[in-house]
């Protein structure tokens, strides 16, 4: 059952949600407490809006949705506890900050990790690797019900980005993370860990000469204002993960948690959707403010890939064991089929 209208009446259901919440039924037998850090004008709200939406009128009310945005359970780390260990009952979290819950999900941190065609990258989402990825989250106190697309990183630099050859000595932000450090090793670069609030003067100043993160992001916190050079290179994925605690889902009537798993895998390609107009939207402000951007050509970005990934995935192997060999030769044969189709 397809509930997701097209996508400018959609804003109009999320808005309406915003302002009144889900249509109002008699007392429910079960209420969702689920919350995200996105603010309610990014698609993770909307999206959940509308979910929220149909959820209600589905059962008639008896199980109701309520969203939380903008860390108002908590930043990331106390929502996704709040959620392993049952005080509330749901969360939509950045894969990248659920590695120190389950190190096999940090395999989404390999750089160009998915085909650059986002039909094929979708169908790889369809495949035995995303769903054994999703279950590693059972024996750790989750239901992953499915992952949302939320954009791919580019990289910036005060200074040209136009080949592999361009990284050589330049230093760029990243997170804590070790996957991270060592796919700019393998691009020739410095990695110089910066936590996320002062990145703005980080590049302002030049104690680091680039970042990598979404078009969306970069215009959000006016990176481009400190920034020359843009390469749409779409090598990060930034996958939002869907948590549920496991004990409270696994005691909903089975009914209840078909239906979630319907309306929020049926989500995935429409989110997809309005994070792409959203980037789309994002580059043209960053290529207005005067920042030169550089679209990989197929070859280029495989020459990146060939740089980056092989030293990337022996850190993920490193850091996620006997677990995380299984689920990257998982990805390899589903990468191999879907490439070849």
């Amino acid at each position: 059952m397809k509930f997701f209208i097209p996508w400018l009446m959609g804003v109009a259901v999320a808005a309406a949600g915003l302002l009144g919440g889900p249509p109002a039924f008699a007392q429910p037998t079960y209420t969702v407490k689920i919350g995200h850090l996105e603010s309610p004008l990014q698609p993770r709200h909307r999206f959940l809006e509308q979910i929220a939406v149909a959820v209600a009128e589905r059962t008639a009310g008896d199980m109701v949705l309520e969203i939380y945005p903008s860390s108002q359970l908590g930043n990331q780390r106390e929502m996704t506890e709040g959620v392993q260990f049952g005080t509330i009952e749901g969360t939509v979290a950045p894969a990248a900050f659920l590695g120190g819950f389950n190190p096999a999900v940090s395999i989404l941190d390999i750089p160009f990790l998915m085909p650059a065609d986002l039909d094929k990258a979708m169908r790889l989402r369809d495949g035995a690797f995303f769903q054994a990825l999703l279950d590693s989250f059972d024996a750790r106190g989750f239901v992953a019900l499915t992952t949302w697309p939320n954009g791919r990183k580019d990289f910036t630099s005060s200074k040209p980005l136009t080949s592999l050859n361009d990284f050589r000595d330049q230093r760029f932000r990243v997170m804590d993370s070790r996957i991270l450090i060592t796919q700019f090793e393998g691009l020739g670069a410095s990695a110089v860990v910066i936590p996320f609030s002062e990145l703005y003067t980080a590049l302002q100043t030049g104690v680091v000469d680039g970042e990598e993160n979404p078009p969306d992001t970069i215009e959000k916190m006016r990176f481009y204002e400190v920034q020359d050079y843009m390469m749409r290179s779409g090598h990060g994925l930034m996958e939002d993960i869907v948590l549920f605690n496991k004990a409270w889902f696994d005691a909903l009537p089975e009914e209840y948690r078909s239906l979630l798993r319907e309306l929020f895998i049926e989500a995935r390609g429409p989110f997809l959707t309005a994070k792409e107009a959203d980037m789309d939207a994002a580059v043209e402000t960053i290529r207005e403010a005067g920042v030169t951007i550089v679209d990989l050509a197929a070859e280029q970005r495989a020459t990146l890939r060939n740089a980056a990934f092989p030293p990337a995935k022996q850190a993920y192997l490193t850091q996620a064991g006997d677990e995380g060999a299984a689920l990257l030769a998982l990805y390899e044969q589903d990468y191999a089929a879907v490439m070849a189709e």
